[in-house]
């Protein structure tokens, strides 16, 4: 297939799925206080909202684990687990 042929593709949802997942995992970075927010450069936490996304995050991975090869389905599971052990050690 051409570069200008995979350019029309249609992107499918497992894509889709990825781009969110990633999304949410940089969100609950922010808001467990951890990365400074990059629209307003400030540093605030609010744990309620980290685990959301972190829940959110961890539903999305598990759809996502069919579609994944073996690395790619531990760099997910790797970044599940950071968020929740930063979220519990956030949370003290």
């Amino acid at each position: 297939m051409s570069e200008a042929q995979a350019q029309t593709q249609p992107i499918n949802v497992h894509t889709y799925l990825a781009v969110m997942l990633d999304q949410l995992a940089s969100i609950a970075w922010q808001k467990m206080g951890l990365q400074a927010d990059p629209i307003t450069g400030k540093t605030e936490g609010d744990l309620k909202q980290a685990r959301v996304a972190i829940d959110i995050a961890e539903s999305i991975a598990k759809a996502l684990e069919s579609e994944l090869d073996e690395d790619d389905r531990r760099q997910t599971h790797n970044l599940i687990r950071d968020l929740k052990v930063n979220y519990v050690e956030q949370s003290k």
